[in-house]
């Protein structure tokens, strides 16, 4: 109970219209967070979910692995952050012409763009720090 308590959080963050909103944050060292990385195709048709899919595969064997499709993915983000998920990572179209995807850090909500192959690489790099 003492390390729920002490790894919840709630920020203000802007939102798009000057305000802000309140964000939930479970941070959890990865180490006891329930799921490792969330994978979130941004929307179910044009070969996203079978890109998705195949990156969740292949990230299952190093880490636990979340998919996650319902809603928009401001919400989905949000849902993995108040979980205490570290790492999400989002596959759009441009992961369906180039290969790339976007790994989202939990605790800074920093973006990446990265090649889907070096992902394992890059998020282990990540865990180490």
């Amino acid at each position: 109970m003492a390390v729920l308590c002490d790894a919840y959080t709630e920020e203000e963050i802007p939102n798009g219209d000057g305000g802000s909103e309140t964000r939930v944050v479970l941070r959890l060292k990865p180490s006891l967070a329930p799921v490792t990385v969330a994978v979130l195709p941004l929307v179910n048709k044009d070969g996203m979910p079978e890109a998705a899919e195949s990156i969740m595969a292949d990230l299952q064997r190093q880490f636990r692995v979340d998919y996650d499709t319902s809603g928009a993915i401001g919400r989905r983000y949000r849902r993995q952050d108040e979980v205490g998920t570290p790492f999400c990572v989002t596959v759009d179209g441009q992961t369906v012409s180039d290969a790339t995807v976007t790994l989202r850090e939990r605790d800074s909500m920093q973006q990446v763009r990265l090649p889907a192959s070096g992902l394992a690489q890059a998020i282990a790099e990540r865990l180490a720090r």
